[in-house]
């Protein structure tokens, strides 16, 4: 890499490129230097490239601010260039509803305010285009409330950028600021206060409770006020340009063209809740808020802090995840080398697991954030670990009142974490979880954390790993194998049924044909046996062929499936073929749901047929005490809804292969009429006037492009009554889904005069053996190690209690799967919506479950 660009990427880290130098106006003069020499002969190639480090390092924005500012003086065309380049991006990202770049982009403009490089009046000249814009969308009669995000989104970028510019707005456009400072409170008065409760990290239904308090914009709003009253004064964000203004003023300052926001949709014909919820939800898709403060620490950990600076550091981490999301090395390292003159582990904890968390999805997969928690555990050796164990203790004090998706990601992340440092974890101080009932949320989760390990290393291994606390071998998951109805090994007794077992067994070996093996059935097993001991014997014996390996089981569902879909033809036959793969595995919960996916992947069963097993009284009972149902309902869910997702993809690329291909037969259909019209006629013959090899090359071409043109018009058909079957399965598989969830909840929940809440349904003792443990609510952490001061390190039981009876932790398990499946899904949901209300969420289903689901699609609970 040449060395401006080098200079460019790494201005302001410690490196070999800055030498010795930590000050950042060494590191601009330098950088400055070297561009300015280069300006010359590749002001083509620092241009973009230039911008492309501000939108991809945002955290060094006032670094390349001021270096902007100082070329300034140098060379205003080129500077002119950036900020007319800088006006189309940020035009371009408005249009297109690019929120990342919509927001660095305004930092940048600001950042360049500060550097004289940018009128003041042409940046409020921005930030009153967006104000004008939210503010008509809130509007009742001129706008669309429903749309309501996108206008939060627009004034929270102008909040954000206060913070990089709000001291010299404030000295040069005193009346202008202030104007619009009016207009973001006029604007907070009208808009509607979004509660969004199914999407909070904790349940907390209480009216008033502190989590629904204020939301995100009207957080930041107080945070600005503070700032303000502070005179501006941010210790997060760096201001090299003052060390350079006496420099800097004598450059010319640039204006900014106009901009226009885009319009949003026009609100729905009909005005009705559902509509509304629709839009709204579209609305919340397009402009996601970023991010939810995860509160793990007490106060005291970030006390020191400004309110301003913790929002900084947040926005500075969130970018760096962000923009190295393909870099874990370099992501940990610009994390843990923020331009702050304070520490913040305990901050950069709070911020990686509010996105590890964030409902309704994480920007980026789990295993991302896995892989940069580890990252960062060996750059800080000496810190982080203990501040990552002490978010571990504080989610685990607070695990019952953690929403369901949460709890199945913390198992899933933590488990991964642990099997990247040997396992090693002071399991005593967690051994108190036995003496709580076995569907104690706190039990559970230890539980649910021991099976995901065994599946990331071998039984032994775990079991080695808990020595400390050797009485939760309990918790751990069987360590047989599979459980093999006809096995012979043993010197059982051997009876007519494990005959025809080997004998399959020998025909498969045999490689004989799936058609032959089907032959045998329905010729000598079926009429001798009926269906039951057929599918039972026939289910287990491939099973059991397949049970080496993965790759086995593959092999044998590729060569055998027919024979199972011959003896498991429809649901009914198709739930007896998942209850034999669940009795088979029944120590296995892993492969249990490798081969139930597998089969709905190879179309064996249905995902209505895994629903109603799911749903079976053997499954029902295991609700809140394992994941083991639930991981493949989420999975049946899921495969309905990649297939579903993956052929809108087709459909989308077959669209512009149907456009490309129109182009192209026109194209070669004009070329040959073109050469057609120059045949002349000569006393009645034909004469060409081309030459015929051509005319005929130019007629097969014609006819190519226009096979080739139905050929994708055809596929597209094809794809899209796919896709419309699909949508109408999908629509099936929801009402079947919440007709099951409804029907099991009606018949356990209390009357709702008893539980109209979540705290009234915990606070009601169902249960006679409620043991004498009392939930522990804090989350103070110690100074030293970051554990809990309640935690016994020798394993005796904590002093508090966990007193929910088991029938009310099973109706909160449930509720939280309903609501988290609702969330997770809603895309697909909202358009099935109105069969839903008329079908499931009538009066007659029980308020709490009704409330549930509403919460999970964020649909407004004065629905109800």
């Amino acid at each position: 890499m040449s060395s401006w660009k080098s200079l460019l990427l790494r201005i302001g880290d410690k490196c070999p490129e800055y030498s010795s130098s930590s000050e950042f106006k060494d590191h601009i003069e330098t950088c400055y230097g070297a561009l300015r020499r280069e300006l010359e002969h590749s002001s083509n190639d620092i241009l973009p490239f230039l911008l492309q480090c501000a939108e991809q390092l945002p955290h060094k924005i006032p670094l390349y601010g001021t270096v902007v500012g100082l070329l300034n003086l140098e060379d205003e065309d080129f500077v002119k260039t950036i900020v007319e380049n800088t006006q189309t991006s940020f035009q371009e990202a408005l249009d297109s509803g690019n929120c990342d770049r919509i927001r660095i982009l305004m930092r940048f403009l600001t950042v360049l305010m500060c550097s004289k490089v940018l009128q003041p009046a042409s940046l409020v000249v921005v930030f009153e285009t967006l104000l004008s814009s939210a503010a008509t969308t809130v509007d009742e009669e001129k706008g669309n409330p429903s749309w309501q995000a996108c206008a939060d989104f627009y004034v929270t970028c102008i909040l954000s950028c206060l913070p990089w510019g709000g001291a010299e707005l404030m000295e040069q456009v005193p009346e202008e600021i202030e104007r619009v400072m009016v207009g973001i409170e006029a604007y907070l008065s009208i808009r509607r206060h979004t509660s969004d409760s199914g999407l909070s990290f904790f349940e907390d239904d209480e009216p008033g409770g502190d989590l629904v308090e204020k939301d995100f914009l009207e957080d930041l709003w107080e945070r600005i006020q503070v700032l303000s009253s502070n005179g501006w004064k941010v210790e997060s964000v760096p201001r090299p340009h003052l060390s350079f203004e006496a420099q800097l003023v004598a450059g010319k300052s640039h204006e900014f063209g106009p901009i226009s926001c885009p319009e949003q949709p026009d609100p729905p014909s009909t005005i009705s809740a559902v509509a509304y919820g629709k839009q709204k939800h579209e609305a919340e898709l397009k402009y996601p808020q970023r991010t939810r403060r995860l509160n793990i620490f007490p106060a005291s950990k970030t006390e020191d802090l400004q309110p301003i600076d913790r929002f900084v550091v947040e926005e500075y981490l969130l970018d760096v995840l962000l923009f190295l999301n393909g870099c874990r090395k370099e992501c940990a390292s610009f994390m843990v080398g923020l331009p702050v003159p304070f520490r913040y582990e305990y901050l950069m904890a709070e911020t990686i697991f509010s996105q590890l968390l964030l409902l309704p999805q994480p920007p980026f997969r789990p295993i991302y954030y896995t892989l940069v928690i580890m990252d960062l555990c060996k750059a800080l050796p000496g810190a982080f670990p203990a501040v990552v164990a002490g978010a571990v203790r504080a989610l685990f004090d607070k695990i019952a009142d953690l929403d369901m998706e949460c709890r199945t990601r913390l198992i899933l992340w933590f488990s991964h974490h642990l099997s990247n440092f040997q396992f090693i974890w002071p399991w005593e101080e967690w051994a108190y979880v036995l003496d709580l009932p076995n569907w104690a949320p706190q039990r559970v989760f230890v539980q649910e954390v021991l099976e995901r390990e065994v599946r990331l290393s071998y039984w032994d291994k775990i079991k080695q790993s808990i020595e400390n606390a050797p009485a939760l071998e309990e918790l751990l998951p069987p360590k047989g194998g599979p459980n093999f109805k006809y096995s012979v090994e043993d010197g059982g007794e051997r009876t007519e049924q494990h005959a025809i077992s080997a004998e399959i067994s020998n025909k498969v070996k045999g490689r004989q044909t799936a058609h032959e093996i089907i032959s045998l059935i329905e010729e000598n097993i079926y009429p001798a046996h009926g269906l039951e001991i057929t599918l039972s014997v026939v289910v287990q014996t491939l099973l059991d062929i397949g049970s080496k390996s993965f790759t086995h089981l593959i092999t044998v569902l590729e060569r055998y499936g027919q024979v199972i879909a011959k003896i498991c033809p429809d649901q009914d036959k198709q739930v007896m073929l998942i209850a034999e793969v669940s009795s088979y595995w029944k120590n296995n919960a892993q492969m249990t749901s490798i081969a139930i996916d597998r089969m709905m992947g190879y179309r064996l069963i249905s995902n209505l047929a895994i629903v109603r097993w799911v749903f079976s009284p053997e499954n029902i009972g295991q609700f809140h005490i394992s994941d083991r149902p639930w991981e493949i309902l989420r999975n049946a869910v899921s495969k309905t809804y990649n297939r579903i997702t993956d052929l809108r993809k087709e459909i989308s690329s077959l669209k512009k292969g149907v456009i490309s291909a129109e182009e192209a037969a026109s194209k070669a259909k004009a070329a040959l009429e073109a050469a057609e019209s120059k045949l002349t006629l000569v006393e009645g013959e034909p004469v060409l006037g081309e030459n015929p090899a051509r005319l005929k090359s130019l007629k097969t071409q014609a006819e190519k492009a226009k096979e080739e043109e139905v050929s994708i018009h055809d596929s597209l058909q094809a794809k899209e009554a796919l896709l419309a079957r699909a949508l109408d399965e999908n629509e099936v598989l929801f009402l079947s889904l919440y007709k099951n969830f409804s029907n099991v909840l009606v018949e356990r929940l209390p009357d709702a005069s008893r539980a109209g809440t979540l705290q009234a349904l915990k606070s009601i003792h169902g249960d006679s053996m409620a043991v004498d443990l009392e939930e522990s609510s804090t989350m103070e952490v110690d100074d030293e190690n970051g554990r809990p001061k309640k935690s016994q390190p020798n394993g005796s039981k904590a002093t508090n209690i966990y007193n929910v009876g088991e029938k009310e932790q099973w109706c909160l398990s449930t509720l939280g799967y309903v609501k988290a499946f609702s969330r997770q899904y809603a895309s697909e949901i909202w358009p099935h919506i109105e069969k839903l209300d008329v079908e499931v969420l009538t009066e007659d289903a029980h308020p709490l479950f009704r409330k549930a689901v509403y919460s999970g699609l964020c649909r407004l609970s004065n629905e109800m």
